[in-house]
């Protein structure tokens, strides 16, 4: 997406449970975080954890852990300069609800740390309560830039102010990081820009607050509004799957970001919308597509097996349903959208509620269906690249936003899942870059079914 020219050239681009008795390890005293070894909680379930590691020179990473009433376990790993010294370690043995304490070993760099798996949820007990933050596009000028936006990014105690929020997981939805024109052909730079961005010290305690889930829009893809037709998209595919550690990637015969994840009764379906993504300019019809007939294809099936009464989150890096926006978004590929739009309404798939990234600004979108429940989407951007510094009056006056949500300025999102089976409420709140509350609107889960008859 371009926003503005002078912000965005057109076209360029202490863990959580620290007081889990590491000695349980049976190791040393913990030592200091080193800016050199990188950590980053990737997805929990029930019994184990995704532990995402780089370390800065070649050689061997041990990962150790010791599940509560468990018994220590270690696993050594061979860091290689091919795949960027990324280790990823699967953290087995966990029980429900259980945590583990870590610590990691690279050299003579260490770092401690504790993982918590999900808690079991039965039918018959009350659903877990569930925070989760949002964020979109994360920029990070270079240290001496040759390129215009060195000014753009900014705002980063952000990230502290989201890990102060203890949120049960953090999703990115998109632009987490902006590739820059000497990248786009070029797959060590690409990578390069990757290790000073997950690096960067004031990212370091969020990575470990919460379990961390991404997709991407353009700018991590490649070039801004890049489609299907980008050359470096194997490339630019291989570095996402590298630097995240979602528990899917595609079908073993459909490459892509695309996956699903849940946490108690929240499934969520994380969307690829650049990969199959035919060019925005293109003429509408039944062969433009956003998504790609695969994929789409999938999100169907999955949304059909998912528990009826589950609430149902669809994470896309372009808005779904904004009717009145001049930039990117499914609008742009309109037989496909209005053809999903039915499909939901025929196949009365309840609990669903849409996330975005993309566009500078927050909102939240209501949009009316006729026999049917409304349509929620929840737009959050930007975290630390430049916001709209006024928003443009057609947004300002589209029927569709819900009031009070649409602010322009860097910002995170957090949803509140709580309240027993029965009755879950959904609390959508926006925050600015201290975590003070900016705007907060409640939806019941019983808002998103359909009408009795």
């Amino acid at each position: 997406m371009r926003l503005l020219s002078r912000l965005h050239p057109p076209r360029l681009a202490a863990p959580v449970f620290a007081g889990l008795a590491l000695a349980t390890l049976a190791l040393t005293a913990p030592l200091p975080v080193l800016a050199k070894l990188v950590v980053m909680h990737g997805y929990a379930d029930y019994t184990s954890a995704l532990l995402w590691v780089q370390a800065d020179a070649a050689g061997p990473v041990t990962v150790s852990w010791k599940p509560e009433g468990g018994a220590e376990r270690r696993v050594d790993f061979p860091a290689t300069a091919a795949n960027d010294h990324v280790v990823v370690a699967r953290l087995t043995g966990l029980k429900p609800g259980a945590t583990a304490a870590y610590r990691v070993q690279a050299g003579a760099d260490r770092q401690d740390g504790a993982v918590r798996a999900q808690p079991y949820w039965a039918a018959d007990a009350d659903a877990p309560e569930l925070t989760i933050a949002i964020g979109s596009c994360f920029y990070l000028a270079d240290t001496d830039p040759i390129w215009p936006g060195g000014d753009y990014g900014g705002g980063f105690g952000i990230f502290d102010a989201i890990a102060a929020k203890k949120p049960d997981l953090m999703l990115w939805l998109g632009d987490n990081l902006y590739f820059q024109p000497p990248d786009f052909l070029d797959p060590d730079a690409m990578a390069a820009r990757y290790r000073r961005q997950r690096s960067f010290e004031p990212l370091q305690k969020l990575l470990t607050a919460a379990p961390q889930l991404a997709i991407w829009d353009d700018h991590d893809f490649g070039p801004n509004d890049a489609d299907a037709s980008y050359t470096m998209k194997g490339e630019s595919l291989k570095l996402f799957q590298r630097y995240w550690a979602n528990p899917s990637w595609g079908l073993p015969d459909v490459p892509g970001t695309f996956g699903m994840a849940r946490y108690g009764d929240v499934l969520f379906f994380l969307l690829d919308d650049r990969y199959y993504r035919t060019p925005n300019l293109w003429p509408d019809g039944p062969d433009k597509t956003m998504f790609g007939t695969r994929q789409l294809e999938w999100l169907k099936q999955a949304l059909v097996s998912a528990p009826p009464k589950s609430l149902k989150v669809i994470a896309g890096g372009s808005q779904f349903w904004n009717k009145i926006s001049r930039f990117e978004g499914w609008h742009q590929f309109a037989t496909e959208q209005q053809a999903f739009a039915a499909w939901l309404a025929a196949r009365k798939i309840e609990g669903v509620l849409f996330l975005s990234g993309d566009r500078h600004f927050s909102e939240v979108l209501k949009i009316e269906r006729a026999g049917a429940y409304p349509l929620y989407e929840f737009t959050s951007s930007p975290l630390t690249a430049g916001s709209w510094d006024t928003l443009e009056q057609s947004e300002v006056g589209n029927p569709d936003v819900v009031p009070g949500t649409l602010v322009g300025q860097r910002q995170f999102g957090l949803i509140r899942v709580a309240g027993p089976e029965d009755d879950r409420r959904l609390s959508l709140e926006g925050y600015d870059t201290a975590g003070e509350l900016l705007w907060k609107h409640e939806i019941r889960a019983r808002d998103l079914r359909f009408p009795a008859k």
